[in-house]
């Protein structure tokens, strides 16, 4: 079967083409991609090449396929999974893999495997793995976002507490507690605010900073203060930009006490630095955000780590539970991943959306697999519609939805636009 795809073949080197796939093993699936959104460890992948501890030394001979926030159908089993999947059925895949201990992971280190492509070949480790994840979903690009939620939700539950004189760790954020997201407007952000908003272990304030005023706005348009206030919790966005001193500002809302969890969204040492001095006792930092500079650093008060009990943790991805739960609260409509997209696009813009995904900071890009279709920010659909009536279309749906993405937006794309 011929496939499409965008493939690493060095350090920025990424080539849309099109070429067979070999028949699949009986421990093998053959699967359609529909959906795959972007990540930003995929951009380091691109940019790395073979200097990336995921990627392979002969990837300029044996190419491998990008891309792992993927979802699709399943086209054919072989005969070991037969009897479990069947054709026609939605899926998502956990991409951490940690197979017998290889950091091989799809969309980074598998030549049939990836997901921007229209169809690949799903190895069996990933079936062995159970990381193979059916969805009973209506749309894909929820399936696809649930790979980023499970990164939020795994941060989440890698938050802990003890109480003093003990040194058991109680697992999860404070429920009814004090909790900040810093650096909180962007995509991931606001994936948090969504969980922290609906998840089973709420806290009773969310306090969400960010210096850029349009993500701000763009945010208290999706997550209504009055909706919060009902659920029990107090929503506060603030614009951090110009304040003398962040941390008094962020303390006198917690009445001086401080934030029982901070979440840090940005690899930035003052937004670090903010985290700390605003942890109260037994405060949880947890610095999310994933930096490129092994030597990052920022200080931390080390008389409030020995005397308030604050520590620090950080996790990178989420593990197949967290993808589950992410996958439950969608199907449920719980939760809406949709919040963090931006931008639509083909698998014919792709590769430039990765290689440029720094210099286009937004939300996430979301890529249909099987259209050719630029880039194109949501808030520009009424823009392009003036000539495309197709935008025009998409444009009057995801206004009525916030100007959010959702599955009627998705539906009339895959209907209506061109192959």
């Amino acid at each position: 079967m011929k496939t499409r795809a965008v493939r690493l073949y060095g350090k920025k080197d990424l080539r849309l083409e099109e070429f067979d796939l070999p028949e699949i093993k009986d421990d093998e699936i053959l699967v359609q991609v529909v959906s795959d959104s972007i990540c930003m460890s995929t951009y380091k992948a691109a940019v790395l090449g073979t200097d990336h501890k995921r990627v392979p030394g002969d990837v300029a001979v044996n190419p491998i396929i990008i891309g792992h926030e993927m979802a699709g159908n399943i086209v054919r089993a072989g005969s070991k999974w037969k009897d479990q999947f069947k054709p026609g059925q939605k899926f998502s895949m956990q991409p951490a893999l940690n197979y017998k201990g290889s950091m091989d992971s799809p969309g980074y280190s598998y030549r049939y495997c990836g997901g921007a492509a229209t169809y690949i070949i799903m190895p069996q480790e990933v079936m062995e793995l159970g990381c193979l994840l059916p969805y009973d979903g209506e749309d894909y690009f929820n399936a696809s976002l649930a790979e980023p939620m499970s990164c939020i939700i795994g941060a989440f539950h890698a938050s802990y507490h003890t109480s003093m004189g003990s040194y058991e760790h109680r697992m999860g954020i404070v429920e009814g507690g004090k909790l900040a997201i810093l650096a909180g407007a962007g995509p991931m952000g606001l994936g948090a605010v969504d969980y922290a908003l609906h998840c089973n272990r709420r806290p009773g304030m969310i306090v969400v900073t960010d210096v850029d005023e349009k993500r701000l706005k763009r945010a208290e348009a999706i997550f209504s203060v009055e909706e919060a206030k009902n659920a029990g919790i107090d929503l506060i966005f603030a614009n951090t930009k110009d304040i003398a001193d962040v941390p008094v500002y962020l303390r006198e809302m917690t009445g001086g006490t401080g934030f029982d969890d901070v979440f840090v969204y940005a690899p930035v040492k003052p937004v670090v630095e903010q985290g700390d001095k605003i942890l109260g006792r037994d405060g949880c930092l947890n610095f999310f955000a994933g930096p490129t500079d092994v030597n990052f650093s920022a200080l931390t008060n080390f008389y409030n780590v020995h005397y308030n009990s604050t520590h620090i943790v950080g996790t990178t991805g989420g593990n197949t539970d967290d993808m589950i739960e992410s996958l439950r609260l969608t199907e449920k409509k719980l939760i809406n991943p949709a919040v963090m997209v931006t931008h639509i696009g083909g698998l014919d813009s792709a590769a430039e959306a990765t290689l440029t995904l720094p210099d286009a900071p937004a939300g996430k890009k979301l890529i249909y697999t099987n259209i050719d279709m630029e880039l194109t920010a949501i808030e520009d659909f009424a823009e392009k519609g003036r000539t495309n009536p197709h935008f025009a279309k998409l444009a009057e749906i995801t206004e009525r939805n916030k100007g959010l993405w959702c599955s009627e937006a998705e539906n009339y794309l895959l209907e209506k636009w061109s192959k």
